[in-house]
């Protein structure tokens, strides 16, 4: 788990999984391979259940609680599209402007 050097929190991550029949669900957590591990032993959202293999589609560190939750909520409103278009062509710099 990493930690923000100046205040020693925890460094949130947003992550995107891809199910089996090619939805994405999109969530935060402060290590993303035990929450990827957690979800494929069918532990997490309910949403995830039954639609394995899953597999890690997307990652990028956000920083703090607060600013992931913003993050995941502004993901969770765009189109599959737009979420297809962060996984292949990166993030871009105004997802939340």
């Amino acid at each position: 788990m990493k930690h923000d050097t100046q205040t020693g929190e925890a460094e949130w991550s947003l992550y995107m999984i891809r199910c089996k029949g090619g939805q994405l669900y999109t969530g935060i957590t402060t290590h993303v391979e035990r929450r990827l591990a957690e979800h494929q032993s069918g532990k997490g959202a309910k949403f995830l259940r039954g639609k394995g293999p899953l597999v890690l589609a997307f990652q990028r560190n956000i920083g703090s609680h607060s600013e992931a939750l913003k993050t995941e909520a502004a993901i969770k409103k765009m189109a599959k599209a737009d979420k297809e278009r962060i996984i292949s062509h990166g993030w871009p710099e105004t997802i939340l402007k």
